[in-house]
């Protein structure tokens, strides 16, 4: 499953840091998007109907996480933007991700092996 940009930035929220509830989840998201409050819990439902997070309690409180792995999931979605939106017919190269603040050192390596998996799937469509 590929996310859509704005599960994207959830999930990346919540892999820095989870379980999280809707208002940590809000405070990150209404500065970028200007979301009101139950825009938020709009997403983060939906999100949790399409399996993408799972719901807990923490209290009274609702608590989200991740049910997407980051390194599959950024290859997806690095491999779906190579082949649709750059027409690439080779995967991105590993360096540009090299700097990243979302992906580690210690992931370069798991993201180039699945970005060159995906990249023959692609090929042999």
């Amino acid at each position: 499953m590929t996310p859509n940009p704005t599960e994207l930035e959830v999930l990346k929220l919540l892999w820095k840091s989870q379980p999280r509830t809707a208002k940590d989840i809000h405070e990150y998201l209404a500065p970028k998007h200007g979301w009101s409050y139950s825009s938020t819990r709009k997403t983060l439902e939906r999100m949790g109907a399409k399996g993408i997070l799972s719901v807990g309690t923490q209290g009274h409180k609702k608590i989200f996480t991740a049910n997407l792995e980051k390194i599959p999931t950024l290859a997806n979605y690095m491999q779906n933007f190579a082949a649709n939106v750059l027409e690439l017919d080779e995967p991105l190269p590993i360096t540009m991700f090299a700097d990243s603040r979302l992906i580690g050192k210690d992931e370069i390596d798991e993201l180039d092996e699945l970005l060159q998996q995906l990249s023959m799937k692609e090929k042999e469509k």
